[in-house]
């Protein structure tokens, strides 16, 4: 134990460097989402991220933007565990036969204004999994999506711009869907 204790304290850093972004691109990514979340729906974002099959991948990614470097809180983008308090749902994966049900009670479950975002190449077309027998594909042959994300994964910087996008693009509180 002891032998281990010690090597563990010359070793260095055990983690990866944080993602190359040009000074203060970040803050001002977050504080762009944060004023045009304000103004356009007059509060804070609240996303219910909702995995239907995927590899983990996206959802790395997308828990990312909540950790220390991207603290997405602080400017009152969250995430909430019910659908009920949810401006957004966030679908990652390809939508798999045993969560096409809970899919669609999701977006029930959730008050207007609502928007859909499908996040990855395979909540956007079904990705590497297309053509497996146990998938359906995109999130889109469920439910409506108002915004698809590309990427296998995305990284957190391509969401964040994705979703100073879309809520600049919103004309007002009522803009969602019913």
């Amino acid at each position: 134990m002891r032998k281990t204790l010690i090597e563990n304290l010359f070793r260095g850093k055990l983690t990866e460097p944080p993602p190359p972004v040009a000074d203060g691109e970040i803050a001002d990514l977050v504080s762009t989402l944060a004023r045009t979340t304000q103004q356009r729906l007059g509060r804070s974002l609240a996303i219910r991220a909702l995995d239907a099959g995927s590899c983990n991948g996206c959802e790395l990614e997308m828990i990312a933007l909540g950790n220390a470097y991207y603290d997405l809180e602080r400017f009152g983008l969250k995430f909430v565990a019910s659908p009920r308090h949810a401006d957004v749902l966030m679908i990652t994966g390809p939508i798999t036969i045993a969560m096409r049900e809970a899919l669609r009670l999701t977006d029930e479950a959730m008050s207007a204004p609502k928007f859909v975002i499908a996040l990855g190449d395979c909540a956007c077309t079904g990705g590497l999994f297309a053509n497996s027998p146990a998938c359906i594909g995109a999130a889109a042959q469920v439910i409506k999506v108002d915004l698809h994300i590309p990427g296998c994964p995305p990284d957190p910087i391509t969401i964040l711009k994705a979703l100073i996008g879309f809520t600049d693009s919103l004309k007002h509180p009522a803009a969602g869907r019913a």
